[in-house]
Formats: C-alpha cells, structure tokens, sequence
C-alpha cells in the first residue's frame, strides 16, 4: 500500500517519474551517488519525528535515548573510519559543516585563503556572493596555467604575502590528487590553521585510495553523499582540543534540532563504508573513472590537467567555437545522460554558460557498471557533442542508454 498515493497524487506521480529517470538515464553528475535501500528506509523512518537539541547525553528534550544510540553510534562509526579525535555529525549539509568549522576558528574579517571556484573550489571557499566570502576576507589561489594542477610553491609564495589565519584545502571539481602535508607545511610557515573540504573524495580517503588530511588538519568537513555514498547531509572532524569549541557552534552557535532519521541514515552509510566491499567498490570507481578519461581523450576531447587521479573529470571546450558546457549539458540531457557544466581554469564563459563538463563515475559504478560499459559511454558522449544539434539523433542515443540501463537495474523492486 502507498499512503502517498492516496494522500498526495501529485508529490507520488513526481516520485514515480524521478525513480524513473534516476532508473533509465545515466548519472554522471559527480557529486550524486544511489544510497542502499537501508539508508533509504532508515531516512525514511520514526527517527523524523524527534526532536534532540543538544547531544548524546545532554539533551534538552525528553524521549531521547533511542536516537542517542543513534547519534553515538554515527560519531563512534565516522570515528573509526577516518581514525580521527573527534567527530560531529549533526550538520545538516556540507555548507553548514564549512560553516561551522570556519565560526570555530575564525572572526568575521579574518583573512582566509582557498581554492578559487573557477579552478576547481567550492561556493563556500570563499566566492563573494556565498557567506563565506562576504563573512571573510578571503583570497583566492589558482592552478598552474600550464599543468591546471596546485603549485604548491606558488601557494607557499601567496601564503606568506597574504598571511591568513586560516587555508582551505579540497575542491569541487579538481581532478588530481591533493597534497596535505605540503600544504600543513605551507600552514605551519605563516602560522594558519589547515581546513580540509574532502566532501568529493571522502569515500576515496575512508577506503585509503587517497591521502587522508585528518593526520594534519585541524578541522576536516564533508558530506555524507558523493562518495561516501550516504544520505544527504555534512559533518565535521577535527583535533580534540577543538571539540568543545566546535560542538557549541554547531549547536546552538548555527542549528537547532539535528535531523535525528538523517543522521541514523549516516550509521548506516558509515557502517556500509567500513566493509571490505565498500573499499573494493572505491577502487572501482577509481577504475572506471580513468578508462572513461582515457576513453574520451582516445576520442579527441580534452580533459582539465589531462585526466584524473579521483572519481571525476572535466572537459573543456576552450578551444572549440561555438562550444559550451551549457549546450553540451542540454544535448547530453536529450541523450539520457546527467552530467553538469562546468567552469574550466581560467574559464572566458560566464558561470551559468561556462567551457567545460563535470564528469563522475561514482553512480554508475554503484550500479554495477566497470570497464566496458565506460568505453560505450565515452562513445554516447562523443556521439551527443558531435550531434548535438540533431535531436533524432541524441533522441536514438537515449534509447541505447536505456537498454545499457537496463542492464543494470536501479532499486529493482520500486520499478516494478
């Protein structure tokens, strides 16, 4: 039985429809992944009821012993999977969990430095029109013009010219692998604290396929989603004697209740994340990310640093007139293919037109897809940009994703 169906026909049509569309079109968005039908029944759950403000232990509510088992085992879990001091998992997003880590270490004005959006950063790095930039004094650092990669010399070099109190490290879109003890180097030297955004490639670090920043830094935020392959959500790691400080300014400093069904959902993902499985399907999407680079660039596309050392990549159509990441995110689309635009280092498009595409295994490799299937989907790319005029074409394109979908169902049983 749906109550659903009969108490809300048209939130339950839109429900059938997006299972349809996640079901038969591939995502390619790197930031998406499918959580396990147990994260989605405990998201689902009684736990949306309750109200918890405060912590395990010292609520301000009745009634919460339950979801403080919850709640404790989230944080001892997380805990053990990054082998870090201290760990909160009650921020509802990875903006809030930057957020909350910044209001920590920092006061409004202090200097910051971090990673510029248009060189692979994020919102909360730092851009002027997010909190972070008009709450901070943030400067901006950007690849090398040549390798499209950090040069941590240059780092260094801006570091000790702007001073910060604090530098950001991890991106958005930057496809190669971070270096932390070179930038806690670069930190120590001009006397800043080291934050660590590891929201893309926190399955990467969890499964030891890339360097873990939590060793060096003082706070390291993420999202559970992306990688990590949980509910949607953000949480905080950082050094012991920072705990306090940051528990007080997650709650009541920037939220009140905590989603107590969200964070039972992040249990279960982090518990999902320390099996054997879960590293084997990291080195997976690893794989399958480097064929499909290499795929693509057999095929003539050019890709930012020339490929990937994570689970995504980014095309760039500098050198192509007439060519966006816009348009080619709309032909994708009519093909049966999600993949967002994207800007490029030193991208001449605005942002909402942008030079390049966002590309990511993580949920095609959740679904079971290796090798093979990243070759043909190179090709369905290729195939899309060059007809991405002809929408009989991209409208044939779609079909054959479809069948390569099929192979490959999606929650089986909420199509049936």
């Amino acid at each position: 039985m749906s109550y659903l169906k009969t108490a809300d026909p048209e939130i339950y049509d839109a429900i059938v429809k997006e299972t349809d569309r996640q079901a038969t079109k591939l995502e390619l968005i790197a930031s998406e992944n499918f959580v396990s039908e147990a994260v989605l029944e405990a998201m689902g759950g009684v736990m949306t009821n309750k109200y918890a403000e405060g912590y395990p232990g010292k609520r301000y509510y009745g009634g919460c012993e339950f979801v403080d088992i919850a709640e404790d085992l989230a944080r001892d879990r997380l805990k053990q999977l990054f082998n870090c001091e201290h760990a909160n998992v009650q921020p509802h997003s990875g903006s809030q969990a930057n957020m909350a880590a910044y209001f920590t270490m920092l006061k409004p004005g202090d200097k910051v430095m971090g990673l510029d959006l248009a060189c692979g950063g994020h919102l909360t790095h730092g851009h002027p029109i997010n909190f972070s930039g008009f709450l901070f004094n943030f400067t901006g650092y950007v690849v090398d013009k040549e390798t499209e990669q950090v040069n941590y010399d240059e780092l260094l070099k801006q570091a000790k010219e702007v001073r910060p109190k604090l530098i950001v490290a991890g991106a958005s879109a930057y496809p190669r692998t971070l270096d932390f003890e070179r930038i806690r180097a670069i930190c120590d030297e001009v006397g800043a604290y080291m934050m660590v955004d590891i929201a893309h490639i926190a399955g990467l670090v969890a499964a030891g396929l890339h360097p873990s920043p939590v060793p060096c830094a003082d706070f390291v935020t993420s999202t559970t989603h992306k990688t990590l392959r949980g509910p949607r959500g953000g949480v905080v790691m950082c050094k012991e004697q920072y705990a306090a400080d940051l528990d007080r300014m997650v709650m009541p400093g920037i939220q009140g209740g905590p989603l107590m069904h969200v964070i039972a959902a992040k249990a279960v993902a982090f518990k999902e994340a320390l099996s054997d499985d879960f590293k084997a399907y990291q080195k997976r999407i690893i794989d399958n990310a480097n064929v499909l680079a290499s795929s693509l660039m057999e095929k003539g596309h050019k890709l930012v640093s020339n490929g990937t050392d994570t689970h995504l990549m980014l095309m760039s159509f500098v050198d192509i007139p007439k060519v966006t990441g816009k348009k080619v995110e709309i032909a994708l689309d009519k093909a049966g293919i999600t993949a967002n635009k994207n800007t490029v280092p030193f991208d001449p498009e605005k942002p909402f037109v942008t030079s390049g595409l966002r590309l990511g295994t993580p949920a095609v490799t959740t679904r079971g897809m290796g090798a093979d299937e990243m070759r043909t989907i190179a090709d369905f790319i290729d195939r899309a940009i060059t007809a991405r005029r002809k929408d009989d074409v991209l409208a044939d394109i779609a079909g054959e994703v479809a069948g390569l979908c099929a192979r490959f169902p999606l929650y089986p049983e909420r199509n049936a």
